[in-house]
């Protein structure tokens, strides 16, 4: 999870009508705001897939944010981490796990055969590289989709 804290020159109340008129009303984020405190508001925020193809290519993070109060007059801060949704974790393991059972069955197929070890040796570093590359993009769009993220709520808290 990574974190991410600025200062508004904004009343809490400004900041808050701001975030509901840009994202409450719109259908492609979910957007849920809890104001039932005075000293400070938290809000959810995440990209919702509205087809079925759409759940791989959007972006997979839950933005958490918290909106506070600060001594001085017309001045807010917004404290905000990010999240990767559940569901792109699982995603990861299930492929991996798919790799893993081709393995054993090139495994098992080579090992009936009477194959050489260089076969092995073969499957086990196809594996590791698959894993590692997978494991560089999913992070590189991890970071990208938060920069996202960092200039939407930018734009909107300073506009």
């Amino acid at each position: 999870m990574k974190k991410w804290d600025f200062q508004v020159k904004s009343d809490i109340q400004e900041v808050v009508k701001k975030l509901d008129a840009s994202l409450g009303s719109v259908d492609r984020f979910a957007f849920a705001m809890d104001t039932s405190k005075n000293d400070s508001i938290t809000f959810t925020l995440q990209k919702r897939g509205l087809y079925a193809f759409y759940l791989m290519s959007i972006n997979k993070i839950i933005v958490i944010g918290k909106i506070l109060k600060t001594d001085t007059e017309n001045e807010t801060n917004i404290e905000i981490s990010f999240k990767q949704y559940l569901l792109m974790k699982f995603v990861i393991f299930s492929s991996m796990l798919t790799g893993f059972a081709f393995l054993i069955a090139i495994i098992l197929k080579i090992s009936s055969s009477g194959s050489s070890t260089y076969m092995y040796i073969l499957g086990v570093l196809l594996l590791a590289i698959g894993i590692v590359v997978t494991w560089l993009n999913l992070q590189k769009k991890y970071k990208k989709d938060i920069q996202e993220y960092k200039t939407l709520i930018t734009k909107i808290v300073t506009s």
